[in-house]
This record gives structure tokens, C-alpha cells and sequence, in this order.
């Protein structure tokens, strides 16, 4: 067995500095019970946050997560189904007056009971949804992708700097143990240089939803899970790519995905040589990540999973405890508010990865052309 058990830092530690790390989340992440117990001391209420969209994910996944989150708490919902808001609110133990309706949200300033909306509408309402959280006074989490493009993106960030707000992207495997190992030993020298990377995350859809329809999309496999290659690739490498190339395979089913890609790959060129080959598809079923040199390799599979991720090396496989991501997840976001330290996976990270995925998709629009990705801020 190479390592046996994950060594969580307490908050507010830095991990070493450098290339793009200021830009791609090198605070480490609070996971420690001892930091969580010193945050919690003294009887000071959790902070409460607020689910703004109520579909699989925030049931399955985010509404469990709060029964064991120390620092934050479920207070409420935003939804477009009154009935459905008062059921979670008998379910889940918050005051059915804590249900409001999209059009609602300015209601919420002020509001005693909310600290927190964390939005996790389909993606082209992520920023209409996130400006009117900010204007309301909260901070925010938005789930991934922060926003269709890198254009509205800079709206959200805009909006939340302006209120003086917090803006947080949705990216759980920040607190995963394996891709804490996979950020340590991809930079690290345990394994030696690994320049060599590849990831894909698809999975088979079978009917029509709004994940392929392009209004309320943004886009194909790319947007909705090919962004976590994206996102464990600039976490291996500390860096951001430099530019892309890309290419959409025909499609089997073109009845169904007539607004989106059905499979599109591309590879990523990051600085001093590395490139990172990935994929992204609606036709089949894969999620993995590898790393790999002259002298070791690293492979996750699952890669992105809510639970049971494995993680084998040149050197042996890797395991730990399970844990909690979204509950982890919740607690470091609300660290952040209650500290005041920096958080490591800021809106600008959404923003910086949402930029990537313009420029892959104009590089597979104009035949697979190199394009380097532009990271300058629109004015907003």
C-alpha cells in the first residue's frame, strides 16, 4: 500500500506556491474536526443556506449533505413548485415560511434566517439566478459550470463584487481525498514529471431533458461533465492550458442531440510541454483520469464519482476513508465567510474554466484549429 490515510490540513493553510496557483485553488481546503471544532465553539449559530432548484442532484446529494455539515445548515428553498417546497420543508425540517418562488429572491434580503444560496439551476439560468442572490445580499454557490460562457461568467462575478458577496463554483472533488493525491503527486516528485495526461467523463443519455437542449444547456457532454477533466487537469499541473484543439465526432443518435454535441474530444496544451488528451461523450459510459511519465503513473476510475473513486499508481494502489464531498463541500465554503480567507474554488476559477470550454468549442467549429484560450475578462 503506498499511503494509507488522507492528512487534512487545518484551515487556512496554503499549499506551496506556484505557476498558476493563485488561479487554480492551491488553498487548502478545511477538513480537519479539530478546525471545524474550534470554528463551532462557543454556540455561535450555523450559517443557513438555501437550495435554489430542487432536481436530482439537490436531492439526492445536496440535502443530505447538510445532516452532517458543522458549519452551515439547511434553511430554506427557492423553487418554481410551492407544493414541492413545502414538502422538502416537512421533510428536511425547515419552516414551510422558508420556500420561496424564483421571482422571490430580493425577498430574501436581510433575511435572518440566509447566509447562503447555493444555485443549482440548469446552466443557462446560472446567471440570471447568481445576480439576483448577489442583489439580495448573499453569498453565493453555483453549481458547475458556472455559467454557459466565460462572457456570462464575468456578469456574475460583477454582480457579487458589487455586493460585496461571495461567489463560490460547485466543484466538490476540491474536497475529495483522491484528487487531493492526485493534485500531491501529479506536482509532487513521488512519481517523477508526469506530462502526459487524459481523461474523459461521459455517460449514455437516453431521452430528451434539458441537458440537451442548448438554451438551458450551453452545451453538449463537454458542459455537463467533460468540465471535470478540465478541472483535475489544471489541477495536476497547477496551471491553466495555454490553448486547445478540438473535434466533434458524428453523431449516432442526430434526432436526439440536434441542439448539442453528442461526443466531442479535445486536448489541452498547459505550460512546459504538458497536454492532457480528453473527451467528453453522450454515447457511452466512461470517467477516468490518468497522469503518467518516464518514471510513474497515476490512474483514477472512477474519476469524478460521488463515492468509490480508486486511485492506482506505479508505486501501488492508494485508498481512504470515504467522505462526505458535498458536506466538506459546504462546511469550507462557510469557513471562508466565517474567516475570511480565500476560497478554493472561487467564481474566477469557474470563469477561467469556463473560458477553456469557449475555446474548445470554436476550435471544433472551425475544424479543429489551434486556439488559444483567452482569459481577459469582458467588461461587465
Amino acid at each position: 500500500m503506498f499511503r494509507k490515510a488522507f492528512q487534512p490540513r487545518s484551515i487556512g493553510q496554503m499549499l506551496p506556491a506556484g505557476a498558476g496557483a493563485a488561479r487554480t485553488g492551491a488553498v487548502m481546503t478545511i477538513s480537519d474536526p479539530g478546525a471545524l471544532a474550534e470554528l463551532t465553539k462557543g454556540g455561535e449559530r450555523k450559517l443557513g443556506a438555501v437550495l435554489m432548484g430542487l432536481g436530482k442532484y439537490s436531492r439526492g446529494e445536496l440535502a443530505p449533505a447538510f445532516q452532517h455539515a458543522q458549519l452551515c445548515r439547511f434553511a430554506g428553498v427557492i423553487t418554481g413548485d410551492p407544493a414541492k417546497g413545502a414538502a422538502w420543508a416537512r421533510e428536511f425540517g425547515f419552516p414551510e415560511r422558508n420556500v420561496w418562488g424564483y421571482d422571490q429572491v430580493g425577498q430574501l434580503a436581510g433575511h435572518p434566517d440566509v447566509d447562503i444560496i447555493y444555485v443549482v439551476t440548469p446552466n443557462g439560468l446560472h446567471a440570471e439566478h447568481t445576480v439576483a442572490a448577489a442583489r439580495a445580499g448573499k453569498h453565493v454557490i453555483c453549481e458547475k459550470p458556472l455559467a454557459s460562457t466565460a462572457a456570462e461568467c464575468d456578469r456574475m462575478l460583477a454582480a457579487c463584487a458589487r455586493a460585496g458577496v461571495r461567489l463560490s463554483v460547485g466543484y466538490r472533488l476540491q474536497f475529495d481525498p483522491y484528487h487531493a493525491d492526485l493534485e500531491r503527486l501529479a506536482r509532487g516528485a513521488e512519481l517523477g514529471p508526469l506530462p502526459r495526461l487524459s481523461g474523459e467523463h461521459s455517460w449514455t443519455f437516453r431521452q430528451r431533458a434539458w441537458r440537451i437542449e442548448r438554451t438551458l444547456s450551453g452545451g453538449g457532454p463537454l458542459m455537463d461533465v467533460g468540465i471535470y477533466v478540465i478541472q483535475a487537469a489544471c489541477r495536476a499541473t497547477g496551471a491553466l492550458p495555454v490553448a486547445v484543439t478540438a473535434r466533434e465526432l458524428p453523431k449516432t443518435r442526430p434526432d436526439l442531440f440536434n441542439e448539442v454535441e453528442e461526443t466531442i474530444e479535445w486536448t489541452m496544451e498547459f505550460p512546459g510541454g504538458v497536454t492532457c488528451t480528453s473527451a467528453s461523450s453522450f454515447a457511452r459510459d466512461a470517467a477516468y483520469f490518468r497522469a503518467e511519465g518516464p518514471g510513474g503513473w497515476l490512474h483514477l476510475v472512477p474519476g469524478y464519482a460521488y463515492r468509490g473513486i480508486t486511485l492506482q499508481t506505479s508505486r501501488g494502489p492508494i485508498e481512504h476513508v470515504p467522505v462526505p464531498q458535498q458536506s466538506r463541500q459546504l462546511d469550507d465554503f462557510s469557513a471562508g465567510i466565517l474567516t475570511g480567507r480565500p476560497d478554493p474554488v472561487p467564481g474566477s476559477m469557474g470563469r477561467d474554466h469556463a473560458a477553456v470550454i469557449d475555446a474548445v468549442y470554436v476550435s471544433s467549429a472551425q475544424g479543429g484549429r489551434r486556439v488559444v484560450v483567452d482569459y481577459a475578462p469582458n467588461r461587465c
